[in-house]
């Protein structure tokens, strides 16, 4: 599963000339815990989290007025392509609740430890379904078996060759849930 399978898309995004107030009201009305802070380009400069609000209103002396003199920059992003495990493993390791997802600079959309949950909490049985309906699609009479428990998909594939894996494996893993793939060959499980 890869960031833009899951990832929340198009981004609620602010400048750095928005209000302090703005930016809060912003957070609260959807529920965030983070906004990326974008350019006029649209190309992404920073994020404004709830705890730099925190930091502007409660402690710092020094109080700032717009998301430019409290947003946290540079931001860290990652891109489309990103596996679901890399962006939980910085999430935790860092402490980040939010991170950006880009295409160059330009932000496509964020993903959230939420997100994250959200893909976790899908039972194996809906995920299997709904594996099984991508494979039947892109079979074209081929049939493959499936089956998924704690998020490992396992294909059961009759003789597939190397390219016919990787696409197996793609596809699979592309559905909300599932967390790693494996191709059986001569179909059996």
């Amino acid at each position: 599963m890869r960031a833009r399978d899951i990832m929340t898309s198009p981004a609620i995004t602010v400048t750095p000339e928005v209000p302090v107030r703005g930016a809060a009201a912003l957070l609260v009305s959807h529920g965030f815990t983070a906004l990326p802070v974008v350019d006029g380009d649209k190309r992404l400069i920073g994020i404004v989290t709830e705890a730099d609000l925190l930091r502007n209103g409660y402690v710092d002396e020094t109080r700032g007025s717009t998301v430019g003199d409290v947003m946290t920059t540079p931001a860290f992003a990652m891109d489309g392509g990103a596996q679901a495990e890399v962006l939980a493993r910085v999430m935790l390791d860092d402490h980040v609740r939010c991170v950006p997802i880009v295409d160059g600079s330009k932000v496509l959309g964020v993903v959230t430890r939420r997100d994250l949950v959200r893909a976790l909490a899908r039972t194996d049985t809906t995920v299997s379904a709904e594996v099984q309906h991508v494979l039947d699609i892109y079979g074209g009479g081929r049939k493959w078996t499936v089956a998924v428990q704690d998020g490992e998909a396992v294909i059961a594939a009759e003789n597939p060759d190397e390219e016919t894996e990787r696409v197996l494996t793609a596809l699979a893993g592309s559905v909300h849930g599932v967390l790693r793939v494996r191709v059986l060959t001569g179909g059996k499980r």
